[in-house]
């Protein structure tokens, strides 16, 4: 049996298209994820195999155009130039096809075999549009496939229309948009002469670079520079023809192709586009209420505050999973075999270095944050259910002019929502985010501030603490912690905006898709994808900082013999309370084995300053230890404490140990418990993400810079609660 052919298929989109829905239903669980070379975009690419090939699909990142201002528009059109894909879907939103056609159009013009997939196409209808396929098809001169990527529909017939492009002898392309007589006449023009340059013709479609070239496109202009064999005269002529063309009509080329683009798909439009009146659509009558400019802002909070209390009621407040001995919550069972039946299974292992590696290295360091994967999960599960239903775009509407206020671009609210504005999220793709934004100045204040944001990372830390200290409130104190992290972050935004990067500010323009019901398989994907990156990072950095702390805990070793001796009096005379004296005699020693180690002594010398904000040197190695990764912080006081164990009382027994060891320690009190979460909340990103600052922002000083003014933010917030704090409580 011949093997099949294998094809590369880019999906190209607006975003809010509906494109990832287009490519995810494709490829189904056949991903990997990683950047595009040389920049820190994100490239999704996955497989699907037909009856007669085999299909690489390309999820490209998702443009308004392609005229290469952002990075996204520079990768998406880069791919398709520089791969040279076999194919390309064109997804467009059916509910908005004049604004979608735009990119549709500029796809045509590279002269690469096209298929539009008419996505949302149940929204159009909804709202009195109806579209006629055939009619568009004709108009484009390429194929035209009706989908609704949410529901799975149209996938079998995309699939179909693909393999029968492949299979064409004559591949057929899109029909490219007209620019009137004069226009038509330079880009003739210069496309004769970029023809008789083979290198370059070769390279580039000739039309589609005669339009860039006249358009003063710079990166056009780069390419030919480094391509053509003679590159001086093609761009002599282009900028003759664009001088030309400014000075007849009055307005730049780029603007007046632009012009011809937009109506040329409005004539589309026209042709093959009927609205009946259906009344205000349901979308509309939502978004009078939620996107209200005074009831807005309570409904983001009601949700936000829902979103925490649903994840702590789903994941630990209610047991219902089997389980031994009874029915548990999730976090429960994760709990048990960390806590429970890991340690007993390496109990009967010979005392020495290596039990402890296993027992309070990587049970207690990478079991402190396994066991609140479930957290994790449904907390991803519940912004998955919100990201799906639409309401995402909203909250950015909503908080934009609130964002500006402060200093911050409008988009901006999109990378602090990824990087955890509403639940969960990460830094390194919320600074990722940033290359949204056109600015230079607004990327960057955008990128020092959505650090303070509470990404998945900070979320051990939070459970923990709360749940030691504010049980009866857990989706109340993290939905402040959530209040408190915008808080700081605009007002840090505010002072870098006034005193650091000065500039103007560039306006904020986004699309609200439409509401629809979130899919079971796009909410459990959204959930399973992010787990499994938090996964990942335990298993990789956290276990390698967790074996390194342990080993700065563990040696340099103290003697031993005065513990042995106290031991063996206590067997020789064997008194009623003889098991009680050998577990403190068993506790003593190993505070003095930590505290003597190379970690306590850090954590010691640390102490004359983390005093004034209410840490002890334990918290102070768990601090140092979350410069590489936030949930080190766990994991390492984790360590800390099976190393040196705190007896519990009845009540708490059956909470997890590391709950139990804090409550019940005396120094512990709320207070020192918040102040601890604002500096976990503040103080310097993780080592991923000064790696992703430094390489979005092209300079390591402004990788290195925020580090050292969170963590100052974060030791001053913490030394004025904590102090503030003991003053109007009468504390010492």
């Amino acid at each position: 049996m011949p093997e099949p052919r294998c094809h590369t298929v880019a999906v190209a989109g607006n975003p809010n298209a509906g494109k990832t829905t287009i490519f995810n239903m494709l490829t189904g669980s056949n991903q990997t994820v990683g950047n595009y070379p040389g920049v820190t975009v994100e490239k999704k690419t996955g497989s699907v195999r037909t009856d007669h090939c085999r299909l690489t699909i390309v999820d490209l990142p998702g443009t308004y155009s392609l005229t290469a201002y952002s990075q996204e528009e520079v990768v998406a059109r880069n791919f398709i130039i520089d791969d040279q894909p076999d194919a390309v879907i064109a997804v467009v939103d059916a509910s908005n096809l004049e604004r979608n056609l735009y990119l549709t159009l500029q796809l045509a013009e590279m002269n690469v075999p096209l298929v539009v997939a008419l996505n949302m196409h149940d929204i159009a209808e909804q709202r009195g549009i109806h579209i006629d396929s055939r009619e568009l098809s004709r108009l484009l001169g390429v194929p035209v496939v009706i989908t609704v990527g949410h529901r799975n529909q149209g996938r079998r017939e995309l699939l179909d229309v693909i393999e029968r492009l492949f299979a064409e002898e004559k591949t057929v392309h899109a029909q490219p948009p007209t620019y009137g007589p004069e226009l038509e006449s330079s880009i003739r023009e210069l496309a004769a002469v970029i023809e008789t340059d083979p290198a370059l013709a070769a390279h580039v479609p000739p039309r589609w670079l005669a339009v860039k070239l006249i358009e003063r496109d710079e990166r056009a202009r780069n390419r030919t520079l480094n391509k053509a064999v003679a590159p001086t005269n093609i761009l002599a002529l282009a900028e003759k023809l664009a001088d030309q063309i400014e000075r007849r009509h009055g307005e730049e080329p780029a603007v007046l192709v632009a012009e011809h683009r937009y109506g040329h798909a409005a004539g589309i439009v026209r042709d093959c586009v009927t609205v009946h009146d259906c009344g205000r659509s349901l979308t509309d009558a939502i978004d009078t209420i939620v996107c209200h400019r005074g009831l807005g802002f309570f409904f983001v909070a009601l949700v936000v505050f829902l979103s925490f209390k649903l994840t702590f009621f789903l994941a630990d407040g209610l047991s219902w999973i089997p389980w031994i001995g009874g029915w548990r919550s999730p976090v429960g069972v994760s709990a048990w075999v960390f806590d429970e039946w890991l340690p007993t299974l390496l109990a009967g292992m010979a005392e020495g270095p290596f039990k402890s590696l296993l027992l309070d290295g990587v049970v207690a360091g990478v079991g402190g944050v396994m066991g609140f994967v479930p957290l994790i999960f449904v907390m991803f599960l519940v912004l998955g259910i919100i990201e799906d239903s639409g309401y995402i775009a909203r909250i950015a509407f909503v908080l934009d002019r609130v964002l500006r206020a402060f200093g911050l671009q409008g988009k901006s609210i999109l990378a602090m929502i990824v990087s955890g504005g509403i639940a969960g999220g990460c830094a390194v793709p919320g600074v990722m985010a940033t290359r949204t934004l056109r600015e230079e100045k607004d990327r960057l204040i955008t990128m020092l501030v959505v650090p303070f944001m509470n990404c998945g990372a900070k979320m051990p830390v939070y459970a923990v603490l709360i749940a030691a200290f504010f049980a009866g409130y857990k989706g109340e104190m993290l939905w402040l912690l959530a209040l408190l992290s915008w808080v700081f972050a605009l007002f840090a935004a505010l002072i870098l905006r006034r005193f650091v990067i000065r500039g103007d500010q560039t306006p904020f323009v986004m699309e609200l898709p439409p509401y629809h019901l979130p899919t079971i398989r796009n909410v459990l994907r959204i959930a399973t994808e992010r787990s499994w990156m938090y996964l990942k990072k335990a298993g990789s950095v956290i276990l390698a900082v967790s074996i390194v702390l342990w080993a700065m805990m563990f040696f340099p070793r103290q003697d031993t013999a005065p513990f042995d001796q106290r031991r063996a009096l206590v067997e020789q005379h064997m008194p009623e309370d003889a098991e009680e004296q050998l577990a403190q005699i068993d506790h003593e020693e190993r505070r003095t084995q930590i505290e003597h180690s190379l970690a306590g002594r850090c954590g010691r010398a640390l102490e004359p300053l983390s005093k004034y904000a209410g840490f002890t040197w334990r918290e102070n190695i768990s601090l140092v230890g979350g410069f590489a990764a936030k949930e080190v912080i766990v994991s390492t006081l984790g360590m800390a404490y099976s190393l040196g164990e705190v007896e519990a009382d009845e009540d708490v027994s059956e909470d997890m140990p590391l709950v139990v060891a804090l409550r019940a320690d005396p120094l512990w009190t709320p207070l020192r418990a918040f102040s601890l979460l604002l500096f976990v909340m503040l103080y310097a990103p993780c080592l991923v993400t000064v790696a992703a600052i430094w390489r979005e922002s092209g300079s390591w000083r402004w990788a290195a810079f925020s580090v050292v003014y969170s963590t100052a933010v974060a030791y001053f917030v913490a030394v004025v609660v904590y102090r503030g704090g003991l003053l109007l409580t009468g504390g010492a």
